[in-house]
């Protein structure tokens, strides 16, 4: 996916556009999504967070999954991955992250 492609995008992201996405110029947060609720937020400032967003018990989360460059785009569809198991488990993801 280029690093203009709209926000909405349904192609999953490639190392490539993480690495060359840029902040929007209106100075808001740019989101850049993955599959499955994962997306890269890439902050005014230029920093770049992976965020996974997930409903639990009819209310809408968010659960930061890693900063990236040092998270890789692979760790965090892992961290993903394993929250949505602790979702299917009928676990909220960001309860056991408080226990850890």
């Amino acid at each position: 996916m280029p690093p203009n492609a709209p926000e909405n995008s349904s192609m999953p992201l490639t190392d490539t556009a993480c690495k060359t996405a840029k902040p929007r110029e209106d100075g808001k947060p740019l989101r850049l999504s993955d599959e499955k609720g994962m997306y890269l937020e890439v902050m005014p400032n230029g920093s770049k967070y992976w965020r996974l967003k997930y409903r639990f018990n009819d209310k809408e989360k968010r659960l930061a999954l890693g900063v990236y460059p040092e998270t890789t785009l692979k760790e965090a569809r892992q961290k993903r991955d394993d929250a949505r198991r602790r979702l299917a488990n009928g676990e909220d993801p960001s309860e056991q992250r408080k226990l850890e």
